[in-house]
């Protein structure tokens, strides 16, 4: 009550702050009017005198035509043209105005004229208690169980009041009775509602029905209220469950049953009478396996297959039938079905383990891998053997537990086999038994069980002599079956049999490719063979390496020129003698000449040849031996003096050769001898003093023919013929037979000829300069033609040996 009473207050005070606010809202502005008015207020009833509020009397009315603007917003008023008074002129429902908004308005404008001035009218709707709370059903029926327990709560529901704050429904109240009290509760939306809650426990038999008024309360003075009829129907228990035939059912079923085959059918039983007594069926608590398996039908308890059963799927389905009267009672039972196996499921071979690769070195016996053989079938249709398709080097045993091992059986090479694809069959014990194929591809791993092999354990190679430093000379090559590292080889020179220097300032070889390099010129004539040990190491841990026997042969060049050894090459100035006795006979031997040359082969097989002699008739030499022997006897006509130039040649390409001249006295003593080899040290002192002049006559030479290319010149401009006086420079006519140089014999020697004119009577030369040629003939003596033509080399110096030849050809007359 006292509640009621604080809300009525507060709802006088929100309606006075209103109309303060309306009022100090014209005071602020004289062009506003506000009105507050009740709903439902009879047609007719002043509102106000708008004239006297806008500040106008009865006789300016007509004058300034006061009327409204908003004619469609003043349905529910009108303003009297003679007074000015606001009047209502239909029903007012703040419910159908505003609905359960508190504040409610009406605005409309009304403008005078003469002066124009446009006024703002605001009419408050307030609400009345004018509306009396209902329910949406005048009568309420429930059905309660008697079996019902105290504190058991029934939903009434909520009556509705259009009008708001006080005026709607403020309480509920139920009719006096002894088993049941209301419980009222206010929601967020200030609304309430009321359920009804047992109090004691219903008894059917002493009472069958209740009948009990409900009765909604407003907050209005006076109070509305409304009421709704409570019909209570208490119902009969259920006494008697229904009873299955038995609690639980098993049935056994093939997995190859088709779709749609009666599988059994489940019996219950229920005494009840009517409605109590009729039994449905359904499952309850189903298992996800057997959702869609089975359909139950509610009526006579058969379950149907409705999808195929599958024993590897699930051995068994626990499913829960549940029997239901008509009074709600309810029982259970359980339904086993247990799935028989056939034989449809393939072995299944699974690698749980593979120690991949294997290294070649394992024993036998060794694990290689692990695999699970399963069958997901029973009995002997699941009895899996296991066995190897082809004939490996591996074998498969049982282990436990449907596990086998696969085993190495016999040893392994990898350079032979390098992988194996293992087929292993697993096949089962069933009527007809089914089989599974697995392959397992094993790698063999590499161990360094195979040293690097040389092609051949001895090389020969053949190097030319004077070979360019750091060029290749050979190539060495040794492999390895191995793989990886192990098979990565390193070449290395072990040893040699060279003494005086270490290899490694001979021969070098790659580490990498093999390739031997020289690492100096080899000279045949300081070694000519040398031999070596390559040594070949692979990556291996521990290392394993071979060795080869490199043997080196030096190949000859013709680079030595012959040296000759007997007789021994003179000084210069000294003179050596031969003494030949005037009695010698024809083929007698007179000296030997012994040359050797530092070449092999061709390049040092030496011949012997008579370049010149005073007497070319008296003496013959052996090409091979190098005897010198007489031709035939010494004869008085014969010069006691003789002088011969042997040259010795080898064979090689090109030829290289050698000289040696010797003197020979015949005497048939050494006192007879001794004055001409007295005579003989003179020549040489004159041979010395020759030397000079042919250095003064080169020069000589060179000024002349410079002197004649000028003349030559001054010639062709004057136009004339030679002078008398430059007869004396033209070129002496040579022997057509004498002998001649080869054009080539012009490499490395002065472009000029010269003659040398000895007189027989005379210790002093004579020079005769001739003009310059290409030609170089040899020195003639001025009495006889030469006997022995000169013998050119290309490879000695061809100044030095025209001098050398031609003192040695001076004769002494």
């Amino acid at each position: 009550m006292n509640r009621r009473q604080e809300e009525k207050g507060w709802a006088l005070t929100r309606q006075v702050l209103l109309l303060l606010l309306l009022f100090f809202s014209c005071w602020a502005a004289q062009e506003q009017v506000h009105y507050s008015i009740p709903e439902e207020m009879a047609k007719g009833s002043i509102v106000g005198n708008l004239a006297r509020d806008l500040g106008l009397n009865a006789r300016e009315l007509a004058k300034r035509n006061l009327h409204v603007v908003s004619v469609n917003k003043m349905q529910y008023f009108t303003i009297n043209a003679e007074n000015g008074n606001l009047c209502v002129s239909d029903r007012i429902d703040r419910e159908e105005i505003c609905g359960t908004d508190p504040l409610c308005f009406v605005n409309f404008e009304v403008v005078v004229e003469d002066p124009v001035k446009v006024f703002h009218i605001n009419v408050v709707i307030q609400d009345i208690n004018d509306n009396t709370p209902h329910f949406l059903s005048s009568i309420i029926k429930l059905e309660i169980i008697e079996s019902a327990t105290p504190g058991t709560r029934f939903l009434l529901g909520t009556a509705k009041d259009p009008d708001i704050g006080m005026h709607s429904i403020q309480n509920y109240q139920l009719s006096s009775n002894q088993y049941f009290t209301l419980d009222v509760k206010e929601i967020q939306d200030g609304s309430k509602f009321a359920d009804l809650v047992l109090q004691k426990p219903l008894d059917r038999e002493i009472e069958e029905t209740l009948h009990l008024t409900l009765t909604a309360i407003d907050g209005g003075d006076p109070r509305r209220t409304g009421t709704a009829q409570i019909w209570i129907n208490i119902t009969d228990a259920n006494d008697n469950p229904p009873v299955f035939s038995q609690e639980v059912y098993t049935v056994h079923l093939k997995e190859n049953i088709p779709v749609g085959s009666l599988i059994f059918q489940v019996i219950a039983s229920d005494i009840d009478a009517g409605s109590y007594g009729q039994i449905r069926y359904h499952f309850s608590n189903m298992p996800l396996n057997a959702n869609k398996k089975f359909s139950l039908d509610p009526t006579n308890g058969t379950i149907i297959l409705t999808e195929f059963l599958d024993f590897e799927e699930s051995k068994e389905y626990t499913m829960t039938v549940a029997a239901k009267d008509g009074g709600g009672s309810v029982t259970y039972c359980k339904v086993l079905i247990r799935v028989l196996d056939e034989n449809d499921n393939y072995p299944e071979v699974n690698l749980v383990s593979l120690f991949s690769p294997v290294s070649e070195d394992s024993g036998a016996d060794t694990l290689i891998a692990l695999i699970n053989v399963n069958d997901k079938d029973t009995g002997d249709n699941g009895k899996v053997t296991c066995y190897l398709q082809d004939d490996l080097p591996f074998k498969i045993l049982p282990s436990s537990n449907n596990y086998y091992k696969l085993l190495t059986h016999s040893p392994l090479d990898r350079e032979r086999t390098p992988e194996y694809n293992v087929m292993i069959t697993a096949t089962d014990k069933g009527t007809p038994p089914l089989s599974t194929h697995k392959i397992i591809s094993l790698q063999i791993s590499d161990i360094n069980d195979n040293a690097p092999a040389f092609e051949k354990p001895f090389y020969s190679i053949h190097v030319p002599e004077n070979n360019p430093s750091g060029a290749s000379i050979f190539s060495i090559k040794a492999s390895d079956p191995d793989a990886g590292k192990n098979a990565k080889i390193t070449y290395s020179i072990l040893s040699s049999n060279i003494q005086e220097l270490p290899i490694s300032s001979y021969i070098s070889i790659n580490s990498e490719t093999g390739t031997i390099y020289a690492q100096r010129s080899f000279d045949y004539e300081q070694f000519r063979e040398f031999q070596l040990q390559v040594k070949a190491q692979d990556g291996g841990s521990p290392p394993l390496s071979s060795n080869a026997t490199l043997r080196v042969f030096i190949l000859d060049h013709n680079d030595n020129t012959p040296r000759i050894l007997s007789p021994s090459p003179e000084a210069k100035g000294s003179t050596s003698f031969e003494m030949v006795p005037r009695s010698a006979e024809e083929d007698y031997l007179v000296t030997k000449v012994v040359a050797v040359d530092a070449d092999s082969g061709h390049n040092a097989w030496l011949s012997y040849h008579l370049a010149q002699a005073t007497e070319p008739a008296l003496f013959t030499i052996g090409s091979h031996t190098g005897e010198i022997r007489t031709a035939r006897a010494f004869a008085e006509r014969d010069a006691v003096k003789q002088r011969l130039v042997v040259v010795v040649k080898d064979n090689g390409q090109p030829r290289l050769s050698a000289t040696v001249t010797l003197n020979l006295v015949f005497a048939e003593n050494f006192q007879e001898a001794l004055p001409e080899m007295k005579n003989q040290s003179r020549d040489s002192e004159v041979q010395s003093d020759l030397q000079f002049y042919l250095v003064l006559a080169l020069a000589l030479i060179s000024f002349l023919f410079l002197l004649t290319v000028i003349l030559a010149i001054a010639m062709k401009l004057r136009r004339t013929g030679n002078p008398k006086f430059l007869q004396c420079f033209g070129p002496v006519p040579h022997a057509t037979a004498g002998p001649m140089f080869p054009p080539n014999f012009e490499d490395g020697t002065l472009p000029y000829s010269y003659q040398l004119c000895l007189s027989s009577d005379s210790q002093r030369n004579e020079f005769t300069f001739l003009a310059p040629s290409v030609q170089i003939a040899d020195s003639l003596l001025c009495n006889e033609k030469p006997d022995v033509p000169a013998i050119s080399n290309g490879k000695n110096n061809l100044n030095s040996q025209v001098e050398n030849v031609d003192k040695r050809r001076i004769k002494l007359i």
